[in-house]
């Protein structure tokens, strides 16, 4: 039995960690907050106080943080991951962050005898709880091999698509299309209701045909009672799309309909709304349309 270190308990991480635990797995955990770790040592797990003091006590780290330097600092600060090396560790990086960072933290736990998977993650808090995840993976398959026994406790997707970045690349992809579903689901809800027909009605309708897609199964039940909370915070959304921008600079990769989306996406956190699910950017278009979806 692999012994397994989870660091970053947010949102998606608490629950994935928690599933990591039910599963069996000797658990070692970190995170800045404190309250998060002590309900899962109150489960079973055990606490570190530093990334190095995770990775030098087990056989695969995990980590799920919110952006680039994070993971960074993580991996390859003074008390990062590096500095608890040992040989045969294997690190996971289940955030999503720009595939050069990927390439970089890969290439230099490389030398101290660390594989590296970049393995972001898509289902979001309820794919995280219930783990079903869909999990996108780049790095080497031997190291994935060693791991997989946990992801299988995470996700019922595991899809190894490449070398180091490839997962984080695929994640990009992914974003794209959340995003643009999103954005498309805002529109129709808005179109329908300043036409004069019935929002809930035509989301029924549009359902069963070519429309049909996991946003329109799962956002709008959500909206119609009124609820925009996360869910995927939209902060997290923009951060995301704004990745997939700067990686389409760096390629030269045009981006007629995601790059209007990342403005949108954008706009939330200008206008205060950075903390609600991604699917409240149907906010945006309320505002430019003048009216909202739900009567007060």
């Amino acid at each position: 039995m692999l012994t397994v270190g989870y660091i970053g308990l947010g949102l998606m991480g608490k629950s994935i960690a928690r599933n990591i635990l039910k599963a069996g797995f000797p658990l070692v955990v970190h995170n800045r907050s404190r309250a998060a770790v002590d309900e899962l040592v109150a489960e079973g797990a055990r606490a570190a106080f530093s990334p190095a003091e995770v990775a030098a006590q087990v056989d695969v780290v995990f980590t799920n943080l919110p952006d680039s330097p994070d993971v960074e600092e993580v991996a390859l600060g003074a008390q990062g991951i590096r500095a608890g090396a040992h040989p045969g560790l294997v690190f996971v990086d289940n955030s999503t962050i720009k595939p050069a960072s990927a390439r970089k933290i890969a290439e230099e736990l490389g030398k101290v005898g660390v594989q590296s998977l970049d393995a972001p993650v898509s289902g979001g808090d309820i794919g995280a709880r219930n783990a079903t995840l869909a999990i996108m993976i780049g790095g080497p398959a031997e190291a994935l091999e060693k791991a997989r026994p946990v992801f299988q406790a995470m996700g019922k997707t595991i899809t190894h698509v490449g070398e180091s970045g490839a997962g984080q690349i695929a994640k990009a992809c992914n974003q794209i299309m959340v995003a643009a579903q999103m954005v498309a689901m805002g529109e129709l809800l808005i179109f329908a209701k300043k036409s004069g027909a019935d929002p809930q009605k035509v989301v029924e309708a549009i359902r069963g045909g070519a429309a049909q897609c996991w946003t329109l199964d799962v956002k709008p039940p959500r909206l119609f009672s009124g609820n925009r909370a996360p869910g995927f915070k939209a902060y997290m959304q923009a951060k995301d799309l704004n990745i997939v921008i700067e990686t389409a600079r760096q390629y030269g990769i045009p981006l007629p309909s995601a790059a209007p989306d990342a403005q949108l996406f954008n706009a939330m956190l200008q206008m205060g709304m950075a903390e609600l699910d991604n699917s409240a950017v149907v906010g945006i278009l309320e505002q430019l349309a003048g009216v909202k979806l739900l009567d007060d």
